[in-house]
């Protein structure tokens, strides 16, 4: 059976833990090995305790090194660089590198190098040509091949709105698009005013204002869907709740449509080609009826307006769960191990 590693620990890492566990994927894809700067006592609490996911449905315990899962033993190392690991030695099939650290191929290397076969990565690489693919479960996932060796799982936005946009494209076409994406707090945020390296606008507390901050979305898109490029504009507005986000779209189509028409498209291709990854609603909700969604995302058909070939959606996901689960099927696919 295929070994996984987890590299990076933090909200992605505990959650795709947690996804093998709840789905019971971790005998046939047992994770044998974690890498994490914090301390293993730390680890363990917040593997047990989740704010956001609530507590861990299984025992956890920390001793002599290794994490303990329903008594099952996973290797604890504490390197902040992975060229001091060794994947080899620990027989490592598959690291899925969680930790968000490396934008380029030179860096992300270094998994290879310290004996991983092939490594997932938990976010979008700076060029396409950084990995030997980019996969979105239900657009691109039977590209995956024995070959590859480094592959991106792109970022919890990008797989909720593209599988939408080749829906809606397929058969109405696109001209230009505008997205919103209107999203959760994440740990880059201070709780109070404090200073950020990069962004001004991320120096002020998350738990007081609507922060909004800068998404490489619209490139993301574009490397699936090069005829948009330069067509399509995209925001991203940080905004003071735990989990679950939401995305603003709105598209001038080629082709005149009527909203029930969209939701027809949409809703069918939901039961088929994208049973699973994304769904289809017109309950009256709120976003926290997705926290713990498994789903890419989730067209809330009681909010898309079309007004001739001006179209309107919105779409929920949960941007913690729904990409770490997407995580763990694209692992399992690469694998052999897809149900």
């Amino acid at each position: 059976m295929p070994r996984l590693a987890i590299n990076g620990y933090g909200r992605i890492g505990r959650c795709v833990l947690r996804a093998l566990y709840e789905r019971g994927l971790d005998a046939d894809m047992p994770v044998v090995a974690i890498n994490e700067p914090a301390s293993l006592e730390g680890m363990a609490h917040l593997t047990r305790f989740d704010s956001t996911h609530g507590i861990f449905p299984g025992t956890v315990a920390a001793a002599d090194g290794e994490l303990r899962i329903n008594e099952q033993p996973i290797a604890v190392t504490h390197a902040s660089d992975p060229a001091a690991l060794d994947w080899r030695k620990q027989r490592v099939d598959l690291v899925l590198d969680c930790s968000g650290r490396f934008s380029r191929r030179s860096e992300a290397e270094a998994h290879l190098t310290a004996g991983a076969p092939r490594v997932l990565m938990s976010h979008p690489m700076a060029d396409a040509s950084d990995v030997d693919l980019t996969v979105i479960l239900g657009v691109n996932h039977e590209d995956l091949g024995a070959e590859q060796r480094l592959v991106s799982n792109a970022s919890c936005s990008t797989n909720c709105l593209l599988p939408v946009l080749q829906q809606v494209h397929g058969r109405y076409g696109i001209e230009a698009a505008s997205v919103t994406t209107i999203h959760s707090v994440m740990n880059d945020q201070p709780l109070v005013d404090g200073y950020h390296d990069a962004d001004l606008r991320r120096t002020r507390s998350a738990l007081t204002s609507m922060v909004p901050v800068a998404t490489g979305l619209a490139r993301g898109i574009e490397r699936f869907m090069p005829e948009m490029s330069g067509r399509l504009h995209a925001q991203h507005v940080r905004v003071p709740t735990l989990n679950v986000s939401a995305m603003d779209v709105n598209v001038q189509l080629r082709e005149p449509a009527t909203a029930d028409a969209v939701n027809r498209l949409l809703a069918a291709a939901c039961e088929r080609e994208l049973a699973g990854i994304l769904g289809y609603s017109e309950e009256a909700h709120a976003s926290c009826d997705f926290n713990h969604d498994p789903r890419s995302g989730i067209v809330d058909g009681t909010q898309t307006r079309v007004s001739g070939r001006l179209a309107h959606l919105m779409l929920w996901f949960d941007n913690e769960w729904g990409f770490a689960n997407r995580m763990v099927d694209v692992a399992a696919r690469w694998l052999g191990r897809a149900a």
